[in-house]
């Protein structure tokens, strides 16, 4: 499973990547085409963006807590 996550993450890289350049378009458009990328730059592109980036920042945190290893129990000592 080691040698999947540097594949992943350089896949998640691009994926950042190449969302990231529509948002740039946006950005730098003429005042008049603005309304026509908003929609998918608001809906798709930036919270595609968002996630491939949270992924890449905390992905080993959320692939622990959804691991398959049994949950440790806490016994109460009375």
């Amino acid at each position: 499973m080691k040698a999947k996550i540097p594949q992943q993450r350089t896949i998640l890289r691009w994926i950042h990547i190449v969302f990231s350049i529509p948002i740039l378009g946006y950005i730098y458009s003429p005042f008049d085409r603005i309304p026509q990328y908003a929609y998918p730059t608001r809906f798709v592109f930036v919270p595609t963006m968002v996630l491939s980036g949270l992924w890449m920042w905390k992905g080993h945190v959320l692939r622990r807590l959804i691991s398959k290893r049994p949950a440790q129990q806490h016994t109460a000592i009375n």
